[in-house]
């Protein structure tokens, strides 16, 4: 393609999400309302943790962590959603395109990898008690996060400098809510063959065989409670094990719906409000998801309120 045809695109418009005029005022209410419950939510949970010494143990530990992922990870899309639904004009620099580019993979990919690090923690308490303290030491978990760092660094960095190389021509209408990496594709006057590949082989590896060690770990928990089966077992592997396993069936779930199954007919409505699910909805979900359904949350939650209302009255 010759350079007279090609132009520098210094922006993109993103037009957001398919909202009628009238519902304006009222997705933007909602939305931010969401965004704020789970900033405040997850940071919560981030507090109670670090304030509490009895959830100083691993499983808190990447609990943490999942919570600041959320966090993280909900704060690279909605802020400018947010700033673009009072914009006549919804422009995002090609930089901050690609910078939100970036995070977003970055965060999908950590929660990605944290689940299965809190996969394997489940899997150790439930199937090696006795020896749970052993295994799970402070080197292995700060091993299982800096090494979840690690790779989602340099996974997001690839596809980056991937879609860096690209030439954009004259079209920069982007129809998502964020710079989506399959969006930017679409709008490339590229060959876009070699990011289309490493899509398919990284996105494999990122997503399927998370998916696959988190199968293989709860297929091992329920298989050792059959052995010997008891209603305490049952209620103990269910506390223990059944919050992680609805916020891995809420992330995947959608995750899995909208890369991995067929997308021919998914229509733009449709990509855009599954996308809202795992990048909204279920970052806002889950302090609430552990909290409800933890003991120990909810005890830190007490024990860290009595302690300040003590100290507020000496």
């Amino acid at each position: 393609m010759s350079g007279k045809n090609q132009s520098i695109i210094s922006e993109f418009l993103l037009l957001g999400l398919p909202i009628q005029p009238e519902h304006h005022n009222l997705f933007y209410v909602l939305f931010l309302t969401m965004y704020l419950t789970t900033v405040i939510g997850n940071f919560l949970i981030i507090i109670l943790i670090r304030l509490d010494s009895h959830l100083h143990t691993p499983m808190y530990s990447f609990l943490s962590n999942l919570s600041f992922s959320d966090l993280c990870f909900s704060s690279v899309t909605m802020p400018k959603l947010l700033q673009n639904m009072q914009s006549q004009v919804p422009a995002i620099p090609y930089a901050g395109c690609l910078t939100q580019m970036y995070f977003f993979l970055f965060f999908a990919d950590l929660e990605s990898f944290l689940l299965v690090a809190m996969a394997y923690d489940r899997y150790v308490a439930i199937c090696f008690p006795l020896h749970y303290t052993s295994i799970m030491s402070p080197k292995l978990c700060g091993g299982l996060v800096a090494l979840s760092w690690v790779l989602t660094t340099f996974h997001a960095m690839l596809h980056t400098l991937l879609m860096a190389r690209l030439s954009f021509c004259e079209d920069n209408v982007i129809p998502h809510f964020f710079c989506d990496m399959a969006a930017l594709l679409k709008l490339s006057c590229s060959d876009t063959h070699v990011n289309e590949l490493v899509i398919f082989v990284m996105g494999g590896i990122i997503l399927v065989i998370p998916f696959v060690l988190i199968t293989v770990s709860y297929a091992r928990i329920v298989s050792s409670i059959l052995k010997v089966p008891s209603a305490r077992g049952i209620r103990k592997a269910f506390s223990t094990c059944g919050s992680h396993l609805l916020v891995v069936s809420l992330f995947y779930g959608t995750v899995i719906g909208l890369y991995l199954c067929p997308s021919g007919d998914n229509s733009i409505v449709k990509e855009t409000v599954m996308a809202m699910m795992y990048t909204v909805v279920t970052p806002m979900l889950n302090p609430f998801i552990y909290s409800l359904r933890n003991r120990d949350m909810k005890g830190a939650l007490g024990r860290v309120f009595c302690k300040k209302r003590v100290s507020f009255f000496i």
